[in-house]
């Protein structure tokens, strides 16, 4: 039977944060929802027996035939799901128990909203024995009221595990680019936006994002344990957009832009240069004042005229 809500949840050799995954889907207030759980790596009978004994009535879990990377673990796992509406939970990442709540209803009632994503927090854990705990947390884009094109082209400032969408807008927009290994969250808000409008829920976040500084290799956040794939999907898919661009309008615009960029880096360059110079200036006065004799005689002097002052 169809369900209003499908939660993905992909994942790649980490049980224990699977667990934690499904405990955090099974804590919300909505319910009409399943879990495709996604298996990008082995450990495919592990992970059904987890499922099993979660407290979410319905987890299906769909095996890779090879480990094949997120985007493609995203898009089988969306092609595989029946809800209305999709949501993209990572096994680390957590949400506040009305999360589903909040954002079915925000949909429901908007309907010419392509999907809504809520205010964020980053969640920092360290581990502790055989545990993760909770050590800090800090508002993601604090003070962001709005989902804007205009923020987004210059960085991402939403994530998956706050973004609540119909299934229905990857007929429009396409699935997430399989040819990146990272960023694709990023690049499928950029295709959504020009297209349809994403609303947004302020307030108390809704949405955890969680980093573990301290971990590595299969513990850590996608964001810190990718880096380097992050740093060379974003120039990736910049590059693709100014390509179709020029292609279209010609070298002309981009041309201007970037003399003009790089006009700008001169002159705040040659403008901190000028205040560094002025201020080593400064220092290396008063320090050379400091230490001559006729700088001690001068303050002397300034110290007796000020007393003589005061008595007169």
């Amino acid at each position: 039977m169809p369900v209003r809500v499908s939660v993905v949840i992909r994942t790649r050799n980490r049980p224990d944060f699977v667990q934690r995954a499904l405990d955090d889907v099974a804590a919300q207030k909505f319910t009409d929802l399943e879990v495709v759980l996604v298996n990008d790596g082995d450990g495919g009978e592990h992970l059904r027996d987890i499922a099993a004994r979660s407290g979410v009535n319905t987890v299906r879990v769909v095996d890779t035939v090879e480990p094949r990377g997120r985007c493609r673990a995203a898009n089988l796992g969306i092609r595989e799901s029946r809800g209305e509406y999709v949501v993209l939970h990572d096994d680390d990442d957590r949400w506040h128990p009305e999360f589903l709540l909040r954002t079915v209803e925000r949909l429901d009632a908007d309907t010419g909203c392509a999907g809504v994503m809520t205010s964020t927090a980053i969640v920092l854990e360290e581990r502790d024995g055989s545990a993760w705990r909770e050590i800090d947390r800090v508002p993601f884009w604090s003070g962001m009221e709005r989902v804007s094109l205009t923020e987004l082209l210059e960085i991402n400032r939403a994530v998956p595990i706050s973004f609540l969408y119909r299934r229905s807008v990857h007929d429009a927009v396409g699935w997430y680019d399989e040819s990146l290994d990272a960023v694709e969250d990023w690049d499928f808000y950029l295709r959504v936006l020009p297209r349809f409008p994403i609303g947004f829920i302020s307030g108390p976040p809704l949405a955890y994002w969680v980093h573990r500084p301290g971990a590595t290799q299969s513990e850590a956040n996608s964001t810190l344990g990718l880096q380097h794939e992050h740093i060379r999907d974003d120039l990736t898919v910049r590059d693709r957009e100014l390509t179709s661009w020029v292609q279209q309008n010609g070298t002309g615009l981009p041309l201007y832009l970037a003399h003009l960029q790089r006009q700008t880096v001169e002159r705040l360059s040659e403008q901190m240069r000028t205040i560094v110079r002025d201020e080593v200036r400064r220092i290396v006065a008063e320090e050379l004042e400091a230490r001559s004799p006729l700088g001690r005689r001068w303050r002397r002097m300034k110290r007796r005229l000020i007393r003589g002052g005061g008595d007169s």
